[in-house]
């Protein structure tokens, strides 16, 4: 998502309570019934790979374009998994030269930086 950094939150915020709105209805209902439960235990590792591909965490941050630099924005509530991610994103952004890229790319569209702007 490309916007503002308020709606961005709202956006971000309004995700994070779906997913854990999301989970802990699921783990209700996987509870209800014999066989709920009987189909969760054959269906643990889905679910498991499933929550981790939601899982803030694992993607430790996101980068924060527009300045010079690389600069990852961590969730307020990151754990040490997610600082260790955080610094395998901004290691990435470094190792792939992303901020040089994104330059190059924006002067072949004939963008440049606005005066004044460092």
């Amino acid at each position: 998502i490309v916007c503002d950094g308020f709606t961005g939150n709202v956006a971000l915020k309004l995700s994070e309570g779906l997913i854990e709105t999301f989970t802990a209805m699921l783990g209700q209902e996987l509870q209800k019934t014999l066989s709920a439960q009987v189909g969760y235990i054959f269906a643990k590792n889905a679910f498991r790979h499933f929550k981790r591909r939601l899982d803030y965490s694992e993607f430790g941050g996101a980068p924060l374009l527009g300045i010079k630099g690389i600069t990852i924005v961590c969730h307020g509530r990151s754990n040490a998994n997610a600082i260790k991610n955080a610094v395998r994103v901004a290691n990435d952004f470094c190792k792939h030269n992303v901020n040089h890229v994104i330059e190059t790319e924006f002067t072949k569209l004939g963008l440049t930086r606005t005066a004044g702007v460092t």
